[in-house]
């Protein structure tokens, strides 16, 4: 963690929510046609990584993931790379990296705050949310061990649990990863990612239909 900490040191110091990743893009991208039923993938590496095109196909779906980030970091980009694009739902997958302490050590209470205010802000511009589970890691391969070691499973619990209630409570769709994908063990299962974090295809085939029911149950609720 340190290493990487200090490889993202001059991004982290001068971009600290790397608004540039996405600002071209963002420019060059037209409003929603009429009857678009846009949909934003928010989040870390594992939406960065996920071809959308791929697994949602002739869907309107824009993916605005990056490596590496965590929930602070997405609050600071929320305007820009959700609000401004107009979408109808944004599907928020993070946690993994607060956990980690990617941007420094964060209670779980702060990171619950973070969501919130993520949920507050559609709310207040007419977005329809999904929250979805961190999902489950795994420690079976050589390659899992030091991305395991950071995140705690025991955090991971407690604060999809959290993110459970509050969307039971604030009208917000949940979307469980993690009970399609966690094993006996309670961690991920081992077919699913090579380095126990970023899910592979078999993963990413989970959980995309899982993924389409929770955009369907977002847009039949009011923003």
């Amino acid at each position: 963690m340190r290493k990487w900490r200090e490889s993202k040191w001059v991004t982290l110091r001068d971009d600290f929510g790397e608004l540039d990743r996405y600002r071209e893009a963002n420019a060059t991208l037209k409003p929603p046609a009429m009857g678009e039923t846009r949909v934003i993938f928010f989040g870390d590496s594992i939406t960065d990584l996920w071809k959308l095109d791929e697994y949602f196909r002739d869907k309107p779906y824009i993916n605005r993931g990056i490596g590496g980030q965590t929930t602070p970091q997405m609050l600071v980009r929320f305007r820009q790379d959700v609000i401004n694009l107009q979408p109808r739902v944004v599907v928020i997958l993070a946690g993994t990296n607060d956990i980690a302490g990617n941007t420094g050590p964060i209670l779980l209470e702060d990171i619950e705050a973070n969501y919130a205010s993520m949920a507050e802000l559609a709310r207040a511009n007419g977005i329809n949310m999904v929250f979805s589970s961190v999902l489950p890691v795994h420690n079976y391969t050589p390659q899992s061990q030091d991305l395991f070691a950071q995140r705690s499973p025991e955090k991971i619990l407690r604060l999809n649990r959290w993110l459970k209630d509050y969307c039971a409570s604030n009208g917000v769709v949940y979307l469980d990863y993690f009970n399609a994908m966690v094993d006996e063990k309670g961690l991920l299962k081992r077919d699913l990612a090579e380095d126990g974090l970023h899910p592979n295809k078999a993963g990413y085939a989970i959980m995309a239909p899982l993924a389409q029911a929770a955009i369907g149950r977002a847009l039949s609720s009011r923003p």
